[in-house]
């Protein structure tokens, strides 16, 4: 199975290493191993008892809770009976929740403990609600399945079909439910020969699963008849214990992730040897850094660039290519990157010295913003003859070589650990206190987090609010992925002639 026909789907997969080696190991959490043989069951188990409470193909669930191997294996059930989910962060406010489980039109909400006191007791009229850890959360996940050996009916599944719907936006305003399908995620499944996956393959995954950033290697460790070992929350001294003891070969990992690694007094002591391949992807990725991990860290370091709504990825392999690590890689196979000017005016690749926005076109591209066909639009490009691109809102620039730097992002984006943060939705809980008359949010360098939000306000004349309370004040409204570093009280923010607030100017400032 070292090679991948046109189009198939990873259910299936995961079927077939069941006939073929049913012992062998498929998941391991800190209290459960699954093998193949068992996953099968308990994806068919899933997947009929989807099927008997009315869902069919093209329907959604949502699942918020901590990875876990029930986790998992709901996600592969729902794709069995062509059933998407909505994979959602426990971290986010319940408003942010209720909304987007309300946007997916969410049939069942698979949940744990921390997420069902994140969410809020069920009103009347809320969707049923499964508790993957056999808590109180919900009906319990046991209780709900149907019964041992019970086979779902067969469905059909194209390559348009929606196998997920990934939220990337923040606590206001619309959610934007990125809707990917079986196709996209297919196409990540495809590339994976290139990068060792198969019956041997260990890969360990401490970003979440309701994160692309993991999706992108945990279903590729499956569909290659791999083992995944799930650390529900990271720690860098016990994610080193666990690479050992269970010889991890593949992990998916995020810049910040690799700075405390590579930081902990105890690194160079674990016997790291088994690694064959380390990813990379979701945040800027300092030279210095990968360079740190060539050195110390054995295995090969790959980048990827890219966006959860697809479009393309940039490829840096490191370890080939140790004179680029300043950039994010080269074009991967069967992607088109390209630039575009502020007209949206294709940049000819001859003029290597112009910087652009960067599009891509690829067969792994959303289908689009969930029920946003305005949004949608907004994030295409078309070339002359009529391709689909997909926007980044990032600008860079290719060199002689056609390796990708990139050097700031049009949209305001923040990083911060991994995870993505809109200062607009920061902004717009900020104006919701009386002492607000105007702000801005902005992201700054940090050590821990790679970025983090700091927030300038501008206070209505008379208020008598502390910069401590305001701040105390909205980070009580917001998730816990972001809040906010600092506020800053200002007199006036900093605008451009046209009325555009000049970030760049309070980026500065913090760092006086």
């Amino acid at each position: 199975m070292n090679t991948m026909q046109e189009f198939g789907t990873i259910a299936q997969r995961v079927r077939e290493h069941a006939a073929q080696a049913p012992r062998r190991i498929a998941l391991i959490d800190n209290e459960r191993v699954l093998d193949y043989g068992a996953l099968d069951a308990l994806m068919d188990r899933i997947a009929a008892s989807l099927q008997q409470g009315g869902l069919k193909p093209g329907d959604a669930i949502a699942v918020c809770a901590a990875s876990s191997v029930n986790y998992a294996a709901v996600f592969l059930g729902a794709l069995r009976a062509g059933i998407a989910v909505a994979p959602l962060a426990p971290g986010s406010t319940p408003a942010s929740l209720a909304r987007m489980i309300d946007d997916a039109e969410a049939r069942v909400l698979f949940v744990d403990t921390g997420a069902a006191e994140v969410i809020g007791a069920p009103v009347e009229g809320s969707i049923p609600r499964i508790a993957l850890d056999g808590s109180k959360a919900g009906r319990s996940l046991d209780e709900w399945l149907a019964p041992v050996g019970a086979q779902p009916e067969a469905v059909e599944v194209q390559p348009s079909s929606p196998f997920n719907i990934i939220y990337s936006s923040g606590t206001t305003g619309e959610p934007k439910g990125i809707v990917q399908g079986h196709g996209m995620r297919w196409a990540h499944v495809q590339r994976g020969a290139k990068y060792g996956y198969g019956p041997g393959t260990v890969t360990l995954l401490s970003t979440p699963l309701y994160s692309n950033t993991t999706l992108v290697v945990f279903f590729p460790t499956l569909a290659f008849g791999g083992c995944v070992v799930l650390m529900p929350k990271f720690d860098a001294l016990g994610y080193l214990q666990l690479a050992e003891q269970h010889r991890v070969t593949h992990t998916m990992l995020v810049p910040v992730q690799y700075q405390r690694l590579m930081a902990h007094p105890r690194f160079d002591a674990h016997d790291l040897s088994s690694f064959r391949f380390k990813f990379s992807t979701s945040a800027p990725f300092n030279a210095a850094l990968k360079a740190d991990v060539l050195e110390r860290w054995p295995g090969g370091l790959i980048e990827f660039y890219g966006m959860t709504e697809g479009g393309g990825t940039c490829i840096l392999e490191a370890h080939l290519h140790p004179g680029k690590l300043h950039t994010v890689g080269c074009p991967a196979e069967g992607s088109d990157i390209r630039l575009i000017d502020e007209e949206a005016r294709e940049i000819p690749r001859a003029n290597i010295e112009q910087a652009g926005e960067v599009v891509g076109h690829s067969a792994g591209m959303m289908t689009g913003y969930h029920r946003q066909p305005a949004k949608t639009r907004e994030a295409e490009w078309f070339d002359a003859t009529g391709k689909r691109f997909i926007r980044t809102g990032d600008v860079g620039r290719f060199d002689a070589d056609g390796f990708l730097t990139l050097f700031d992002r049009k949209k305001d984006m923040i990083i911060s650990g991994g995870f993505n943060i809109y200062p607009s939705d920061l902004e717009a809980v900020l104006r919701g206190h009386a002492a607000v008359a105007d702000t801005a949010v902005v992201g700054v360098p940090s050590e821990q987090w790679g970025e983090t939000p700091v927030a300038f306000v501008v206070r209505r004349e008379g208020d008598g609010t502390t910069e401590d309370a305001l701040l105390q004040w909205v980070n009580a409204q917001l998730g816990k992925t972001q809040r906010l570093a600092h506020l800053h009280f200002i007199d006036e923010l900093p605008r451009s002639a046209i009325g555009k607030v000049l970030k760049r100017e309070l980026r500065e400032l913090v760092g006086r």
